[in-house]
């Protein structure tokens, strides 16, 4: 097969994707990869109809690797993940309302372009976290306290790279009290994994990064996620609350970090995506469409990664109607 792979500069020297493409490369494949934030790119020619058997993008929120996707898309080729699908991700303000819409745990959220005007939500909902609607790896987000400290500074580490968040939408969602651990559940084409992790709004409190069992409830949630938002390689962010598992963040194509054979399995699911689309059907739904349950990814025939430790259950198709999310994020 022949994939594509847009990695921007933040990935540039990460395991993941470089590691997949390297594997993919070792199986026989051919790989060409594009770097969208430091090369010229001939997009007449490189983004034409049958020049690659899918794009797969791993890019932050706001960088420019999504709009490439979006032209293979518009051209006919299969994208890993679906481009509409990421789009319903990448903008937390847009994934807040299909999330709620769709009966998933998610804070309630308020949207505003200037922190300043969260001073009227109620002061019985903070403290708040506030963080910029397309924000990636935990960049600006804070924990405000009260209404008066809206405006602290904001901690600017990696502003002017390309896509950090900077003077676009805000978001705002009272502060779920928890542990000081985040689960996160990362998805391998219907296969869940569970890991936990310090949270980064309490970077103080000690958190052996581990894989960990995974509770039918949490894989429910992170299953329907998946049929929601047309999503097959993802990850949540979940946090186990007083009143149970509330949903975060939603992250296309994340890190997998302690996914056992993480590369060989995400490399096999990549080639099934492309040989037969999204959970084996010929498209991918847009976020909020009706869409199959998950299912696991068949191997590829150079590797066979070991059994998972859960596979989700198929999830019932929602009778609702397809969120339009063709829009800018």
């Amino acid at each position: 097969m022949r994939l594509c792979f847009l990695v921007e500069e933040q990935y540039r020297h990460d395991g993941m994707p470089l590691d997949v493409i390297r594997q993919l490369g070792s199986w026989g494949h051919r790989v060409d990869v594009l770097w969208p934030g430091r090369s010229l790119i001939p997009i007449s020619e490189a983004i034409q109809a049958g020049s690659h058997d899918a794009w797969v993008l791993k890019t932050v929120s706001g960088g420019p690797g999504l709009t490439l996707l979006e032209a293979a898309a518009s051209v006919g080729l299969t994208t890993v993940n679906d481009v509409r699908a990421i789009r319903g991700v990448r903008d937390k303000a847009l994934a807040a309302v299909i999330a709620r819409r769709s009966g998933l745990p998610v804070p309630v959220t308020y949207a505003a372009a200037r922190p300043e005007e969260f001073a009227e939500i109620p002061e019985a909902e903070f403290p708040l976290v506030v963080k910029p609607a397309d924000g990636s790896s935990g960049r600006a987000v804070r924990l405000v306290a009260t209404p008066d400290r809206l405006l602290d500074p904001v901690e600017t580490a990696g502003a002017g790279d390309p896509g950090a968040p900077g003077g676009g939408l805000l978001i705002a969602q009272p502060y779920v009290p928890n542990s000081g651990t985040d689960l996160k559940v990362y998805s391998v084409a219907g296969e869940l994994y569970a890991t936990e992790r310090c949270s980064p709004l309490h970077p103080a409190h000690a958190v052996r990064e581990r894989q960990v069992p995974l509770t039918p409830d949490i894989a429910r949630i992170t299953a329907e996620i998946g049929t929601v938002f047309g999503l097959d390689l993802y990850g949540v962010d979940i946090l186990l609350g007083p009143d149970g598992p509330v949903v975060v963040d939603i992250n296309d194509f994340p890190s997998f970090r302690q996914v056992p054979d993480a590369v060989a399995r995400v490399s096999a699911a990549i080639l099934d995506l492309a040989r037969h689309g999204r959970a084996g059907q010929a498209a991918g739904p847009a976020a909020g469409q009706p869409a199959a349950g998950p299912v696991a990814a068949k191997p590829g025939a150079a590797a066979a990664p070991a059994a998972p430790p859960f596979t989700a259950p198929p999830v019932p198709r929602p009778s609702r109607p397809a969120a339009s999310i063709g829009g800018g994020r």
